[in-house]
């Protein structure tokens, strides 16, 4: 079981480097082409309202009910009981979406009053903000269905189409920014129009995949079916629970509205380099990790799904502590590198560099709470992820009132971070409490390798890297520098780990110590 779950993870992990990479470009292209004022901070916000609701509605809440229950139909059903199933969620699904990208579209101007109220002290950026996310608003339908279709295929062990279609969404903005900017009277509303593109572009990829699975939809509606109503009962606690995390970052955008122009777009940027390795451990780990613990659940196998949780902990912080660490100790010479040209300036890299150090101390928690979250939510558990859920949202608030003074944008960064690492924390708490989850042996001796390993990494990090040099250096100097820098890195983690007796079959072998 290990040897799969690290094979599904490693290929959904490799398709979200290549999007991850991407999305690295569009965001160069972005910083160069438009660079950061009061258009992009509307843009972003644009994107990040229905980007927010698909994550918590779509990749967040439905994932964490449709998958058990889809889970139940394969271990017990029919597969003509599971297509019929398919058909009448995706139609129920497609309904409901539609009435809310609807709704959406029309309230546009409240929900920019609402998710950024300083705008409206500025005419012309709510204007702006108001109708680009009239443009962006359909993503939110198209994204959903692509992730429903997602949810679908994983669960039948193919993870490399659902892991590969954000490639497509980086694709339709690059080439939104390149060729039709300059034909739009106001530029940066062509990054809009490559948003609404993607989504289409994006379910339509996922046709072939599911026609050859025998599962390609025929949309059904009908709220009376019992699966239909299991999903939406589900779904409705799951919908704050499951994304957390996201709504923190949407209260930033909110309360980073009222700071200095250009406070949005730092977080942002910052925000969107902690999305990379999140993305490619974290989200791979939890995408992999549901289906195989709802499997478990179904077929009443304690003992594999407690493994299943435990050989996901250990990758969380086998990959999240260097992750970590890197962040922190390179955050300013990252942002350089990848943004610091035309009107990206030293001194956004300074400030784009604060929030990034901010948030790259709860990239632990953030996979966490990924990773967790399913070890309830696969044996249908809605109720105690919420409960925790609460709190967080509580524990953010204070945290980000406190901190937004003495800090500005970097401390509702560090307000996010700190309620990510408080949820993970009573989440492993009740999972350990409830005997769900029963720890391998030999977790001191692999928290002492991991100590040890990241200690010798972070001390030549600090030894070596010359912040003040950065700035004088040219791209390609940074460049060399940067990929020198994260190789070494990387070598004397490894290197460490394998001269303290680590080795990656104690990691793939079932219910091992390592």
């Amino acid at each position: 079981m290990s040897k799969q779950l690290f094979k599904s993870t490693a290929i959904v992990g490799s398709m979200t480097l290549l999007s991850r990479i991407l999305g690295f470009v569009r965001d160069m292209l972005i910083g160069q082409i438009f660079g950061v004022n009061a258009g992009t901070d509307a843009f972003f916000v644009a994107f990040k309202i229905p980007n927010f609701l698909r994550r918590l509605f779509a990749e967040g809440a439905f994932a964490q009910a449709f998958i058990p229950v889809l889970a139940d139909y394969k271990e017990q059903g029919s597969q003509q009981a599971l297509k019929l199933f398919i058909d009448k969620t995706a139609g129920t699904l497609a309904a409901v979406l539609f009435l809310i990208t609807v709704i959406g579209i029309f309230a546009a101007p409240l929900l920019i009053l609402l998710f950024a109220p300083g705008f409206a002290w500025q005419g012309s950026q709510h204007d702006l903000a108001v109708q680009m996310l009239r443009i962006t608003f359909p993503y939110l339908l198209f994204i959903s269905l692509v992730a429903f279709a997602g949810a679908i295929l994983n669960s039948h062990g193919k993870f490399a189409i659902p892991a590969v279609t954000p490639v497509l969404l980086n694709i339709c903005m690059i080439a939104a920014a390149i060729y039709l900017a300059p034909l739009m009277p106001e530029p940066v509303t062509a990054l809009a129009w490559g948003v609404l593109a993607a989504g289409v572009v994006q379910l339509l990829f996922q046709f072939p995949a599911l026609k050859k699975l025998g599962l390609l939809p025929r949309l059904k509606i009908d709220f009376k079916d019992s699966g239909v109503r299991q999903v939406i009962q589900l779904m409705i606690p799951a919908l704050l629970a499951s994304s957390i995390s996201q709504i923190s970052l949407l209260l930033n955008t909110l309360l980073a509205s009222f700071l200095t122009a250009g406070s949005v777009s730092w977080l942002y940027y910052s925000d969107r380099l902690v999305e990379f390795p999140l993305g490619i451990f974290g989200i791979a780990l939890a995408t992999v990790i549901l289906p195989s613990l709802s499997k478990n659940h179904a077929a009443e196998d304690k003992a594999a799904f407690s493994n299943a949780l435990d050989w996901g902990l250990r990758f969380v912080l086998l990959i999240g502590i260097p992750a970590t660490l890197g962040l922190l100790l390179l955050a300013e010479p990252i942002l350089s590198t990848l943004f610091q040209y035309h009107e990206f300036s030293t001194h956004d890299v300074q400030m784009a560099g604060r929030s990034l150090m901010a948030y790259s101390l709860g990239l632990v928690g953030f996979i966490l709470v990924k990773v967790l979250v399913p070890g309830f939510t696969s044996r249908k558990d809605m109720k105690t992820p919420v409960r925790f859920g609460l709190y967080t949202m509580l524990a953010n608030m204070v945290f980000g009132l406190l901190l937004i003074l003495p800090l500005a944008h970097a401390g509702l960064a560090l307000a996010t971070s700190l309620g990510a690492l408080f949820n993970a924390g009573l989440l492993l708490w009740r999972l350990l409490k409830e005997q769900v989850y029963q720890p391998v042996a030999g977790w001191g001796w692999f928290l002492t390798r991991l100590i040890l390993a990241n200690a010798l990494m972070a001390a030549g990090l600090i030894y070596f890297v010359d912040k003040s040099l950065w700035y004088h250096w040219s791209a390609s100097e940074r460049l060399i520098h940067l990929g020198a820098y994260v190789f070494a890195a990387i070598a004397v983690y490894g290197l460490s780990l394998f001269l303290l007796g680590l080795r990656p079959q104690q990691l793939l072998a079932k219910g091992s110590s390592v």
